[in-house]
């Protein structure tokens, strides 16, 4: 029973960050650039706790044009980076079908790559060059697909073409879920394989509370 109650209370509090998420998306096209990072950065962070997730920063991010290249765990781990540094994304086009979220991960100026069309993947590769000449941060997951944070898987190298290519460094980054009170290692945020985001959010309910830490390595 208490289960069940911590569940729905948690599906009420990311309902209405989700909510909130999209009434402050009606601004963005008056806000400054600066203005936006700032209010990814924010409703991340609330994101984060309505999970039932903090958050904990080794290092930093590098400062200008820079290709991040994270470990891939969790839906999640969008939030954590932005929270911790907002920075445009490429992810799969289906993740812009998602219900509410994406349109917020569309407005937070995701590059969406068709997987199924060989050939958009060499236009999303431009449009990743072009944001790091335009002195953004672009972040990926090389690995292509989620692990259970146990390991790193093998990376596509396809993926690092656009650095190559704007002359730009890469910095590695490496994302851990642990419980929040002991430090231990926690699969509750994975989802990996046939885990669905319902999955994930009755393991998160149904764990201690998180902390995820965002290492920004050299």
């Amino acid at each position: 029973m208490m289960r069940r109650l911590r569940l729905a209370a948690m599906f009420g509090r990311l309902g209405l960050e989700v909510l909130r998420g999209l009434w402050r998306m009606r601004s963005f096209p008056r806000m400054s650039a600066t203005g936006r990072r700032e209010a990814v950065r924010v409703w991340s962070r609330r994101m984060l706790g309505a999970g039932r997730a903090s958050l904990q920063v080794h290092g930093q991010c590098f400062q200008g044009a820079c290709l991040l290249a994270a470990n891939h765990v969790s839906w999640l781990d969008i939030m954590a980076l932005n929270a911790a540094q907002p920075t445009r994304f490429v992810s799969k086009s289906d993740v812009r079908e998602w219900p509410m979220l994406g349109g917020l991960v569309a407005a937070a100026g995701t590059l969406f790559v068709e997987r199924a069309r060989p050939r958009d993947a060499m236009r999303v590769m431009h449009d990743m060059a072009q944001c790091l000449r335009n002195g953004e941060i672009v972040s990926v997951f090389p690995e292509g697909t989620t692990s259970d944070g146990t390991h790193v898987l093998a990376l596509h190298a396809n993926l690092f073409q656009a650095a190559v290519s704007a002359c730009a460094p890469v910095q590695p980054v490496l994302l851990r879920y642990v419980d929040a009170a002991t430090g231990a290692p926690s699969r509750a945020a994975a989802y990996v394989g046939d885990d669905t985001l319902l999955d994930t959010l009755r393991a998160l309910s149904a764990a201690a509370p998180l902390r995820v830490i965002v290492h920004y390595l050299p």
